[in-house]
């Protein structure tokens, strides 16, 4: 049993569905994830300020004050890019940069120190940046979210780019939706109800259980298996469903500060059935990371069709997991 010092932390993301229906607000997220001793706070600014980018010194204080009040602290900045923000044209390099800079000067004033970074924005314009996070003391994680992973040569290119420069405020910010070991069971449960035929989806499950490239996959069934459009589907979700090897993560530590701890669903048992939590979180301890694993529960959309969702107690099981692997404990 691996102990370490790495951190837990939540993504308001992970609360979306109940922050859309009104259910809970920013401070029920907050206090929830301080009952189970998640202290880390992600936030996602043009969800969770709704006057954003204007965003005034009495905004600022709401937020420190906040986490004060349930002893968290803010982690991580999801920034986003809207290059398409013109119907005329693409944003230029200048503008991007410019929009870059504006959420690095709301990252600081936050007092936040990461800031997840879009993977298509540009190494060039990464660079352009550098200056400006150094000055606010901020570090640009790209994500290295699915179908990308770490050895992706345009994930390479960020860390070459951070490399020349020298920096220590370029990086990476992992996903742990890379290391999909097993296929989701609630992605395969979706689509049959959705029609898919049950000998198909467990030709596909077991296709990713055998690591077959997923354009193999896809082709069989589309095209041998004549598979009908939920079938297709399934099989395409394989491309966003990679098992990158977890012992390659402890490489790459001195260019991430924090990492998103994506997740699709808990057992009541508190084991993730997808995700290789335990190798992963083994690899960190032994490279001696100590960020904040950061929940994004993103298994609400594969679900609400047929029940109701409850992301708490979906975070409340992760992070029983997480205490387990991080700790050797098991009290939350």
């Amino acid at each position: 049993m691996t102990k370490s010092t790495i951190k837990r932390g939540v993504s308001l993301y992970s609360f979306q569905e109940e922050m859309f229906l009104g259910r809970m607000g920013i401070e029920d997220c907050v206090a929830f994830a301080s009952s189970i001793g998640a202290k880390g706070i992600e936030i996602l600014p043009e969800q969770n300020m709704p006057t954003f980018p204007r965003i005034d010194d009495a905004q600022i204080d709401w937020w420190r004050n906040l986490m004060a009040k349930h002893g968290t602290e803010l982690t991580c900045y999801d920034m986003f890019l809207d290059t398409k923000l013109r119907k005329d044209r693409l944003m230029t390099d200048e503008e991007q940069v410019e929009s870059i800079r504006r959420d690095l000067t709301l990252c600081n004033r936050l007092g936040i120190r990461n800031m997840r970074m879009l993977v298509f924005i540009r190494p060039d314009i990464l660079a352009k940046c550098v200056p400006y996070a150094e000055e606010l003391d901020v570090h640009m994680g790209v994500e290295v979210h699915a179908p990308w992973h770490l050895e992706h040569a345009w994930i390479l290119r960020t860390i070459e780019e951070a490399d020349r420069l020298g920096t220590k405020h370029l990086g990476i910010l992992p996903d742990m939706g890379i290391f999909v070991k097993h296929y989701p069971p609630v992605y395969r449960a979706r689509f049959e109800r959705q029609g898919a035929r049950p000998e198909v989806t467990q030709f596909i499950v077991d296709q990713h259980e055998q690591k077959v490239m997923a354009e193999y996959t896809i082709y069989e069934v589309a095209v041998k298996m004549r598979g009908n459009k939920a079938e297709v589907a399934m099989a395409e979700t394989l491309r966003h469903s990679p098992y990158a090897n977890p012992k390659r993560i402890r490489e790459y530590i001195p260019y991430f500060r924090h990492i998103q701890a994506k997740f699709y669903e808990m057992n009541a048992d508190c084991t993730d059935p997808s995700i290789a939590y335990d190798e992963v979180i083994g690899a960190l301890a032994r490279g001696g990371w100590d960020g904040y694993l950061s929940s994004e529960y993103e298994g609400n959309r594969w679900i609400q069709d047929v029940q109701e969702v409850d992301s708490r107690e979906q975070v409340r099981r992760q992070h029983v997991m997480f205490d387990r692997l991080i700790t050797g404990g098991e009290s939350i």
